[in-house]
């Protein structure tokens, strides 16, 4: 855990996909920092054991919520503003991550790349706009992305095409909420140790027919930092953009890869 201080102490912060491996170690990074949380996810349970660990650090509330329902995201708005009547940073760390290759002859193939867009894009769209009338002036709004919305994966057409999307999303909402005095960056991480990265990992493993191990230290040898990141390594990148250090950056997407994308 970070030392530094980003002077966010007493900011409400809403986090999704907050049970997942980078969603924990964001929402421990805001909480050592003394804001208060709000913590979104499908999972119930590693959600509320989340909750439960950081009680003793901040004021901290979980609500199960599916983002691709209009009803449970009104409600959700309305239950905030009720709560804190204010939200100063916007976390869109939810995200599905699978393999989607061109020559899948499945039945649901395309009903599966559509269903992928929807949750890691259009998600992002409905909440934010759910919860626009409690953003002030200064909030900040932080998109996660991916190298993989950078560059093209053979294999993972509708997880690269998200991504690209998402950063496309950024770009178009610094412009609209430029004005309000709210900044929306990007976050574009490189291969971090996660379930679902190495879930993808391990998909490519099969498809090239070698070992998980050889396939990782290929990967690992783009960057100029061969080493993969953990997931607390990123939770700096979060809470400069949250601050007011960060006041001059707006519509950017940030690599944080250990240099394999440098752009």
């Amino acid at each position: 855990m970070t030392a530094v201080r980003y002077g966010l102490e007493g900011r409400t912060v809403l986090l999704t996909g907050a049970a997942g491996g980078i969603g924990q170690a964001l929402a421990r990074a805001f909480a050592a920092q003394g804001c208060r949380l709000l913590l979104l996810d499908r999972e119930a349970a590693p959600l509320q054991a989340l909750c439960e660990a950081l009680a003793p650090l901040t004021e901290v509330h979980a609500a199960v919520c599916e983002l691709g329902n209009d009803a449970a995201v009104a409600a959700l708005a309305r239950d905030l503003g009720a709560r804190w009547g204010r939200l100063d940073v916007l976390v869109h760390n939810a995200g599905t991550e699978y393999p989607t290759p061109l020559d899948d002859t499945a039945p649901d193939a395309n009903a599966r790349w559509a269903a992928l867009l929807d949750n890691n894009v259009t998600g992002m769209l409905r909440l934010t706009r759910a919860l626009l009338p409690l953003l002030p002036r200064g909030a900040s709004v932080i998109c996660q992305s991916s190298i993989w919305g950078r560059i093209g994966v053979a294999g993972f057409s509708a997880y690269s095409a998200s991504k690209h999307a998402v950063v496309g999303l950024t770009r178009s909402l610094a412009l609209e909420l430029g004005p309000r005095g709210i900044r929306v960056n990007a976050v574009c991480p490189g291969w971090v140790r996660t379930a679902a990265a190495m879930r993808s990992l391990a998909a490519m493993a099969a498809e090239q027919g070698r070992p998980e191990a050889e396939v990782e230290r290929d990967l690992l040898a783009r960057q100029a930092v061969p080493v993969m990141l953990a997931p607390e390594d990123l939770a700096g990148v979060f809470l400069f953009l949250a601050s007011e250090g960060a006041a001059a950056l707006t519509g950017q997407s940030l690599s944080a890869s250990h240099g394999e994308v440098m752009a």
